[in-house]
């Protein structure tokens, strides 16, 4: 595992930008996460999946996958896992491929997902759990003693094709509101400086101030920084570095307008 300081679970002022790798070309992976890194994303987002969970029938970002990235980078990595009862010996393979976040799925760890959040800790590692829009808020309160990111996931229609150039998250009116929810739960719990509140799925430049107004301290991206007009967007074109400035900008915006370095500013209510 690398010695880089971790961004993970420290919320400031700034808004951090996770790289998600759903809609990387993987012919030119490496290439592709060394240009993120250049251009200052916070961390690499990788989901892990083992062909049983949800609707994907295939699995996708295995330990190859994550021993690839490792090697192409030295920014944090999260393996986000979206699998049926993930196991010990599992979480000892990411370990050991070298991760530095573990973000577990609340609705399928079951009553395991304590007992994993400590394994996961004892091994120096950051951890986090997450859910699908519908999962009930109140599934996270227990966790957030223990944590160090919250990650809620809008939905995704896998019955249609995806489209070029743009996300296939459905991002509805109410997400704001259960952000804001999971925000005032790291307030009460005392935490909201030591948790990051992670948007994944559907957030981009255009709408990104309106869940930094709500709490959002992170923000996964994949499809504004890998897709474009004509397809997956290539390494040595400058199109990666000008996604992710773009998408820099806005955040920075955002984080300016909303946030101080201790939270949410009180117009944004």
């Amino acid at each position: 595992m690398n010695n880089t300081i971790s961004k993970i679970g420290f919320p400031q002022q700034r808004v951090k930008l996770a790289a998600g790798l759903f809609w990387a070309d993987y012919a030119v992976l490496g290439a592709q996460v060394r240009e993120l890194e250049q251009a200052g994303v916070d961390w690499i987002h990788i989901e892990v999946r083992d062909g049983q969970y949800m609707q994907f029938a295939m699995p996708r970002g295995g330990i190859d996958i994550l021993e690839a990235v490792r090697s192409s980078t030295t920014l944090e990595i999260e393996a986000q896992l979206q699998m049926m009862r993930p196991t010990q010996e599992q979480l000892r393979l990411m370990i050991q491929a070298g991760v530095n976040l573990i973000s577990l799925p609340i609705e399928t760890c079951g009553e395991t997902i304590v007992e994993h959040i400590f394994f996961i800790k004892e091994h120096g590692l950051k951890v986090g759990v997450w859910g699908w829009e519908g999962i009930p808020i109140a599934n996270f309160e227990p966790l957030l003693p223990f944590v160090d990111i919250i990650e809620y996931e809008t939905w995704y229609p896998f019955w249609q094709p995806p489209q070029t150039g743009r996300s296939p998250h459905i991002v509805n009116p109410t997400f704001g509101k259960q952000l804001r929810q999971l925000h005032d739960m790291l307030v009460a719990a005392g935490r909201e400086r030591e948790v990051d509140l992670m948007m994944d799925g559907g957030v981009n430049a255009g709408n990104c101030a309106e869940f930094v107004k709500h709490g959002m301290t992170v923000a996964e991206m994949s499809s504004p920084l890998f897709k474009g007009p004509k397809g997956k967007l290539q390494p040595g074109t400058g199109e990666i570095p000008a996604a992710v400035a773009r998408v820099r900008q806005a955040l920075d915006e955002a984080g300016a307008a909303f946030r101080t370095d201790a939270g949410l500013v009180a117009h944004s209510d």
